[in-house]
């Protein structure tokens, strides 16, 4: 199985920090814990400067991850609140008919609860669903 992470990383902020991004260990964490041989990509751990990249490698950047997240079988993301970069990487998942689960208060916004599958209310539930076998085997 391959699972990629999307997630708020600069939302809606006007300078050049990032986010916490302490929910990105705790999601590979979880789906190592409970599922042998998941292939995890967290987009932060592949460009972990990309907040200081140049506008063109940033634009190279967004559109590999972009494409990247419509070649996997499973989507988590961490949208505590509205992030267009995880929202284009959602489409791009659910284009590709991969399963998307997201953490996320904004159980109403459009695109939160359109391309979910299922939607949770914070990590810990996440947590719970993994452990029960919600996102099943090695075998996606």
């Amino acid at each position: 199985m391959r699972l990629f992470i999307a997630g708020i990383m600069q939302g809606s902020r006007n300078d050049r920090e990032i986010d916490a991004q302490d929910y990105r260990r705790e999601i590979a964490r979880i789906v190592h814990r409970h599922i042998p041989g998941v292939e995890v990509l967290d987009p932060l751990e592949m460009h972990p400067d990309s907040v200081n990249y140049g506008p063109e490698r940033a634009k190279q950047t967004l559109l590999e991850m972009i494409a990247l997240a419509g070649q996997v079988d499973v989507l988590v993301a961490y949208v505590p609140s509205a992030s267009m970069g995880t929202a284009i990487e959602m489409w791009s998942a659910y284009q590709s008919g991969a399963r998307i689960y997201t953490i996320s208060p904004l159980v109403h916004n459009w695109v939160v609860c359109s391309l979910s599958e299922r939607i949770f209310p914070d990590i810990a539930a996440f947590a719970a669903f993994v452990a029960d076998g919600g996102l099943g085997g090695s075998e996606a």
